[in-house]
C-alpha cells in the first residue's frame, strides 16, 4: 500500500461513508424513533463532507471538467434510484415526486449554487470571471431540458391533465438523453476548453494548483469511497423521508415540500463543492457543477423514470404550475444576462439568492 493510500485511510473521511453506510443498513425498513433519525442525519451530514473531498481528490486527478462531471453524474444516478424508490408502491401519493424533486433541483442548482459562488467569488475579487461560452451553452441545455419535460406537458392535450402520453413521454425521454449525451461530448472532447477555470488577473495560483495530483490507487479508493458516501446520502435521506413527509403533513404544507427538502439534502455535496471552488477563484468550476448537476438531473432522471413508469402504478404528472412556471422563466432570464457577459458582480449573485428565496418560501407558502 502506498504512502498516499495509508495516510487517506487514516482520515475521518475515510471512515465516514462507511460509518454513514452501516446505519443505512442498520436503519433501512425500520420505524426509527427521534434520536436514532437524528444520528442517521449526523452521519448523512458526514457523508456530505466526505463525499466534497473524494469528489476534490478525483478533481485533482483527472482534472476539469472531469472532475465536476464524475461528481455530477455520480449524484444524479443515486438521485434517480431515490426517486424510483419512493415512488415505487405510493400510487397517486407519489405521482408528483418526480417532477417537484427535479424542478427543485434546477432552482437549486440554477439559483443557490449559482448565486452562493457568485456571491463567494465577487466578495474575493469584486468580478467573478468564467467562460460564457461554456456556462451559456450548459444553460440553453438547461432551459430547454426544463421546458421539453416540465413545461411542455401542462400545454398537451392527447392526456388528461399535466401529464404526457406513452409516445409524448417517450420522446422527451429519448431527446432529454440526447441532449444530455451531446452537452457531455462538448464539455470534455470538443469544447473543452471552454469549461475551464479563467485566471484571474494580479492573482498568483495557489500551492494546491501546483501540488502532485493524488497516485492511480488514492485516486481509485476516492472514487470508491465517492461512490459509497453518495449511496449513504442518498440512502439516508431516504430513510429519514418518511420523518420529513410526517412532519410535512402535521404542519400542513404543501407535498411539494417534500422534493424540495429531498433535494436540498441530495445536492448538498455540489453546493458545498461549487463554493469552495469559488473560494479559490475557480468559478467555471462552480458553474461547471452547477449547470451540469441541472442537465444531469433532467437528462438521466426523466428517461429513468420513463422507463420505470412501465411497471409504476398511478399517475406521472410533471407538468409545473403558472406559479413555478413563472420562476423558471424568471431564472432563465436572469440566468442569461447573468452568463452572457462573462462576469458577474455581488448584484448577480443577489439576485439569484433572491430567487431561490423566493422558490423555498413559495414552496412553503404557495
Amino acid at each position: 500500500m502506498s504512502s498516499s493510500t495509508k495516510a487517506l485511510t487514516g482520515q475521518w473521511t475515510t471512515w465516514g461513508p462507511v460509518v454513514a453506510l452501516l446505519a443505512l443498513v442498520f436503519a433501512w425498513g425500520r420505524d426509527l424513533p427521534g434520536v436514532a433519525v437524528a444520528a442517521v442525519a449526523l452521519c448523512l451530514a458526514a457523508a456530505v463532507l466526505a463525499a466534497v473531498h473524494h469528489a476534490e481528490v478525483i478533481a485533482h486527478r483527472v482534472g476539469e471538467p472531469f472532475g465536476s462531471l464524475v461528481l455530477a453524474v455520480a449524484v444524479t444516478v443515486i438521485e434517480v434510484g431515490l426517486i424510483v424508490s419512493l415512488m415505487a408502491g405510493g400510487g397517486e401519493k407519489t405521482a408528483t415526486y418526480a417532477r417537484d424533486t427535479v424542478f427543485a433541483a434546477v432552482m437549486i442548482t440554477c439559483n443557490g449554487i449559482v448565486g452562493l459562488a457568485l456571491l463567494v467569488a465577487a466578495l474575493r475579487n469584486r468580478v467573478a470571471v468564467f467562460n460564457a461560452e461554456g456556462s451559456g451553452g450548459a444553460l440553453a441545455t438547461v432551459c430547454t431540458l426544463a421546458t421539453m419535460t416540465l413545461v411542455l406537458p401542462t400545454f398537451t392535450t392527447s392526456q388528461p391533465g399535466p401529464e404526457f402520453s406513452g409516445a409524448q413521454l417517450a420522446f422527451a425521454a429519448a431527446a432529454s438523453l440526447a441532449l444530455y449525451g451531446v452537452f457531455v461530448a462538448v464539455q470534455t472532447v470538443r469544447h473543452r476548453d471552454y469549461f475551464l477555470p479563467v485566471p484571474v488577473e494580479g492573482k498568483e495560483s495557489s500551492e494546491e494548483d501546483h501540488a502532485d495530483p493524488p497516485t492511480k490507487a488514492a485516486t481509485l479508493a476516492s472514487l470508491g469511497l465517492l461512490l459509497v458516501a453518495l449511496v449513504a446520502v442518498v440512502g439516508n435521506a431516504k430513510v429519514i423521508s418518511p420523518t420529513i413527509e410526517d412532519g410535512v403533513q402535521s404542519a400542513g404544507l404543501p407535498k411539494a415540500v417534500v422534493g424540495v427538502v429531498i433535494a436540498l439534502m441530495v445536492l448538498l455535496p455540489e453546493t458545498l463543492a461549487a463554493v469552495r471552488a469559488a473560494r479559490r477563484d475557480r468559478v467555471q468550476t462552480s458553474l461547471n457543477l452547477a449547470y451540469g448537476s441541472a442537465i444531469a438531473s433532467i437528462g438521466l432522471t426523466i428517461p429513468a423514470i420513463a422507463l420505470a413508469s412501465i411497471w409504476l402504478s398511478g399517475p406521472l404528472v410533471l407538468g409545473l404550475g403558472p406559479l413555478h412556471m413563472v420562476l423558471l422563466a424568471l431564472t432563465g432570464v436572469v440566468s442569461a444576462l447573468t452568463v452572457v457577459p462573462g462576469r458577474a458582480t455581488l448584484l448577480q449573485g443577489g439576485v439569484h439568492l433572491a430567487i431561490f428565496a423566493a422558490f423555498v418560501f413559495l414552496s412553503f407558502s404557495p
